[in-house]
């Protein structure tokens, strides 16, 4: 609604009224400017002049556009994700993916060392399968600095575990490819098999699920990371 400029050139009044606006965009968006005028303890003038500064020729242009901006922002609902889960869950009982999850643990149990990597949600998801890994005597690390110094006796017949809900991020895809040119197996869990990360893994285990976004962020439902990191775990201990 506002531009980082505008703010820039308002003076104290005008803070005065930004800030009751931004406080209460959907009241204002129905207020007549005496009314404005009287909640914020400015005049008509002054309020005037606000709405010629941020573009609009007067207060009825500037109360349209403030209408669109809280009908674009309002709050969606949020989906339990308990259709998406079960969906999840009835895959797996009627598909391929423990048969996948069997291979990707024959891998990982006769690898030396562990590595998983990951950004934001994914990359707190794969610092809990590091963890949940070593729990069960499988040597593993979580590394999220793609340059950070690894010696190459570590890298030697190791396995990197790659988690990504998109399958695309930039980040990891280099990461991969680093870890790819140094010889490690790479593993991924991302949520479509057709996405990058899955083409240049030596093994890719998706799980599909509906991709959920709210105002920007990735709220897709993690629940089925977390079942095959446990899984794949279990599944590589009885195998050792």
């Amino acid at each position: 609604m506002f531009t980082n400029e505008e703010i820039a050139s308002f003076n104290e009044l005008d803070m005065t009224l930004y800030n009751y606006i931004t406080q209460h965009a959907d009241k204002v968006a129905y207020m007549r400017i005496r009314e404005l005028a009287d909640e914020t303890h400015v005049s008509t003038a002054t309020i005037l002049r606000f709405c010629r500064k941020i573009g609009c020729e007067g207060f009825s242009e500037f109360k349209v556009k403030l209408k669109l901006y809280v009908e674009n922002n309002e709050k969606s609902v949020i989906k339990t994700g308990e259709q998406s889960i079960t969906e999840f869950f009835e895959r797996t009982l009627s598909g391929n993916l423990s048969e996948i999850i069997k291979q990707a643990a024959a891998l990982v149990a006769k690898a030396d060392t562990v590595i998983f990597i990951g950004i934001g949600s994914s990359g707190i998801l794969a610092e809990y399968g590091a963890r949940y890994f070593s729990s069960l005597g499988k040597f593993s690390m979580y590394i999220k600095d793609p340059h950070f110094p690894i010696h190459s006796n570590i890298l030697h017949n190791s396995v990197t575990i790659a988690l990504s809900v998109s399958g695309e991020n930039p980040y990891t895809v280099n990461h991969i490819h680093q870890l790819n040119q140094e010889g490690s197996k790479v593993i991924s869990i991302t949520n479509s098999k057709h996405s990058t990360i899955a083409k240049i893994s030596h093994l890719n285990i998706p799980y599909y699920v509906t991709e959920e976004r709210f105002e920007g962020s990735n709220i897709t439902t993690q629940i089925p990371v977390v079942y095959i990191l446990e899984i794949l775990a279990r599944e590589t201990y009885n195998l050792r």
